[in-house]
């Protein structure tokens, strides 16, 4: 069978890049080196120096024959022009390469909030990220939320402060802890601030690694490594050996293997314990997700970048490392989750997949359980930003690019056939755990991509009837490439409704179809995606008698609905069947009344926004023979209706968490500004020379924010925004929209 060299040689694509690609021979099968395989996501706030880093390492690992940079345009993985004109990333990009023969999958991430989904399905199929701080920052808004991704995919961590370069630099390990909640393991000490910082101090080693720059053209790939002695600093000597005294005890703190080695063999020594026993300990800490190691440099300087990709492999978990329970029941067979699509217009339709089990082949036929439909793929890539290179096969714990499956879309899970997914279920069904599952399939399927719903929509026109369905079908590809981005169309003016992450989101949106599809679009005024809650409890009932030809459709419903905490942004709608009722109804009419329900959830009774925080109970369902299960679903949304119009209705509107970093000079000005727009301030803190202004502000009133702030400041002050929650709206307020939107004047 085909398998892999780790043997370096040059393989020239077009354009400037050189890769090194060996797919080859016989003696070196990839199933045996999974451990050497690392798949991992570069995450941060806007402008951390995410990209900048990925250079690098593709640079120091021979990827590139030139150093790129973000302000010139021309680095690999942002490679689309609206990335290259704004300077910021604005969808992940995966790229392959060797680092000290280690494969390294990794995927460059957005640090814009409006993106934030393209940070969900990376870390979805990654196994570990590097985390980058601006140092002379520290946590900002956006590393809170990535951070927070990470946790929910129990993914492990390393972090890289970069910018070390910066006069206002610090070591923000105290930012990491508190803000984050994590536990900051330091395994390197600057040597030098500011423009004076010139290298590292390895801690485990304690060595000191020094980039003496002749010119600023110098590219950083040479550097000096040597032990430190006594003709070094001795403040800088004696911080080293607190430092490393410190990194000891709370590596035994966290790791009691290495608690028992150091209490037996270097009891009256601790300083003698060999590095690669303390480094397998902070590997152990950190796989466990007991603590973070932390390491330094500049990438835009050239300066601690090696030492970072050294600490991918060194600390970072192999895909074996990672535990996926639905994996295990398909053994040797294919198992893989789809989680990115591309459009190419030579290609076609470009799946992401990251590969769980089994292998992948061109012209293999691929069964894909979610749609429950079976897809032969044609070609098989390795991902390179926007070049790829095909190859003959790909094995577990890897990332490919497939060609021709038309249909799969982010989240699906794809196996080699139905045979393989059904005896995958029946190895679930025999286990005492999984045997308790009521659905067989369910055991089996992956879990998706969690897709947050959009807080902004417009109306996008095309700029001739004509061009409409060119416009659909365009809208079509995107929606599959970005499942953040929602289109319907407005059941009663007939036009069509772009939802969207943000006023960023939408105008690259915009803007790709002008400039990919050459389609010239309007887009009306920006309006918030407002939700809707009820206000107290209450029940209804209903009855649909309807003959259609010779066939009579009988159905009785009876439920009641009731509010729940608002207070969250995810705060889901709910349904329930009481214990008679779940035994009465079979699956088909289960799947109806389900249908009718949640048709009703999408569209509330005030304005026709979606419900949020409303919880169902369905009380009696009483059938006819012969009734259609979409006469079903007909007569639950009816009924709900009238629950909900008697519920009372609540408008929730979207409240973010705003950020601002303004000069004392600027502050009050801000302020003012924020009093205007309904904004609380919670925090107002010292960041060197400036403040930083934490505050909860409407979305409503932030619209055209940035250009008012600029004004405000002269341009020195710079803000981000994140979705904390949804409020309820006072009265006087949603009396104002409510006239506003049913087109009444005052």
């Amino acid at each position: 069978r085909l398998s892999c060299h780790v043997k370096r040689h040059y393989s020239l694509l077009p354009g400037k890049f050189s890769y090194w690609i060996h797919w080859l021979g016989e003696d070196f099968p990839i199933n045996s080196c999974v451990y050497r395989i690392r798949n991992i996501g570069i995450m941060a706030h806007i402008d951390a120096g995410k990209t900048t880093t990925t250079e690098r390492m593709l640079y120091y690992a021979g990827y590139t024959r030139a150093l790129g940079d973000v302000d010139d345009g021309d680095t690999v993985t942002d490679f689309m022009a609206q990335e290259r004109e704004r300077g910021i990333t604005i969808q992940s990009a995966a790229v392959t390469f060797d680092w000290k023969s280690h494969r390294i999958n990794l995927i460059d991430t957005p640090g814009h909030v409006d993106f934030t989904l393209e940070v969900e399905r990376a870390l979805r199929v990654l196994d570990g990220a590097v985390a980058v701080f601006d140092a002379s920052a520290g946590v900002e808004a956006q590393t809170l939320t990535v951070w927070r991704q990470a946790e929910k995919h129990h993914i492990p961590c390393v972090c890289f402060l970069n910018k070390m370069d910066k006069p206002a630099a610090n070591f923000c390990i105290e930012s990491i802890r508190q803000k984050l909640k994590a536990n900051p393991v330091l395994l390197q000490i600057p040597v030098g601030s500011g423009k004076n910082f010139t290298g590292v101090v390895d801690l485990l080693t304690s060595q000191k690694l020094m980039w003496k720059m002749k010119s600023m053209r110098d590219d950083g790939r040479v550097f000096e490594v040597k032990a430190l002695d006594r003709s070094d600093d001795p403040d800088l000597l004696q911080v080293v050996s607190d430092a490393r005294t410190a990194l000891i005890e709370q590596v035994a703190d966290l790791d009691d293997e290495f608690a028992e080695l150091l209490l037996t063999d270097f009891s009256e020594n601790f300083d003698a314990i060999p590095s690669n026993k303390l480094q397998e300990a902070v590997r152990r800490v950190t796989l466990a997700r007991k603590g973070v190691p932390v390491l330094c440099g500049s990438s835009l300087r050239n300066k601690g970048v090696q030492p970072l990709l050294d600490a991918i492999p060194a600390y970072l978990p192999a895909p074996n490392e990672r535990h996926h329970d639905v994996v295990r029941w398909y053994k040797d067979d294919l198992c893989a989750l789809a989680f990115k699509v591309l459009h190419d217009k030579q290609r076609g339709p470009l799946v992401f997949l990251r590969i769980y089990s089994g292998t992948l082949k061109p012209q293999m036929a691929l069964h894909n359980i979610n749609r429950n439909s079976t897809e032969r793929m044609s070609r098989l890539l390795v991902p390179f930003a926007d070049q790829h290179v095909e190859i003959p096969s790909m094995t577990a714990g890897n990332i490919a690019l497939t060609v021709g499956l038309k249909q799969t879309v982010t989240g699906d899970t794809i196996v080699s056939s139905k045979a393989s997914a059904a005896a995958a279920a029946r190895r679930a069904q025999n286990d005492s755990e999984a045997g308790k599952r009521s659905r067989e399939c369910a055991s089996v399927i992956l879990s998706g991509v969690e897709v947050p719903d959009p807080v902004f929509f417009c109306t996008i026109e095309p700029p001739s009837m004509s061009k409409q369905a060119d416009l659909e079908s365009v809208l079509n590809c995107l929606q599959r490439e970005d499942p953040s981005l929602k289109v319907r169309v407005d059941p009663d003016s007939g036009q069509t409704i772009l939802c969207g992450m943000g006023e960023l989101h939408i105008e690259i949106i915009h803007d790709r179809i002008r400039r990919e599809h050459g389609i010239e679009t309007h887009l009306g005024p920006l309006q918030v995606a407002y939700r809707e809650t009820i206000l107290h409890e209450a029940s209804a009932s209903d009855t649909l008698d309807r003959t259609v030809g010779e066939r009579r459709h009988v159905v009785t419903v009876e439920l009641a609905v009731r509010p729940v905490d608002v207070a969250s942004v995810g705060g889901s709608c709910e349904l329930a069947f009481t214990e008679e009722l779940e035994g009465q109804l079979s699956a088909e009419m289960k799947e109806a009344v389900e249908n009718g329900v949640h048709s009703s959830f999408l569209q509330g009774p005030l304005l026709g926004y979606p419900l949020q925080s409303v919880s169902t109970l369905m009380q009696r369902v009483t059938i006819e023979p012969g009734t259609s299960p979409a006469m079903v679903s007909a007569c639950v949304s009816r009924c709900m209706l009238k629950a909900l119009r008697l519920a009372g209705g609540q408008v929730l509107e979207p409240v973010m968490l705003l950020e601002v970093t303004v000069g004392d000079d600027h502050l009050s000005s801000v302020l003012g500004d924020l009093a205007q727009r309904r904004g609380t301030v919670r925090d107002i803190q010292s960041r060197h020379d400036n403040k930083v202004l934490l505050a909860t502000v409407p979305l409503a009133e932030m619209m055209g924010y940035s250009t008012v702030l600029r004004t405000l400041t002269s341009g020195n002050a710079t803000f981000s925004l994140e979705l904390d929650t949804y409020e309820a709206m006072n009265p006087q307020e949603q009396n104002t929209l409510l006239k506003r939107l049913s087109g009444l004047l005052l």
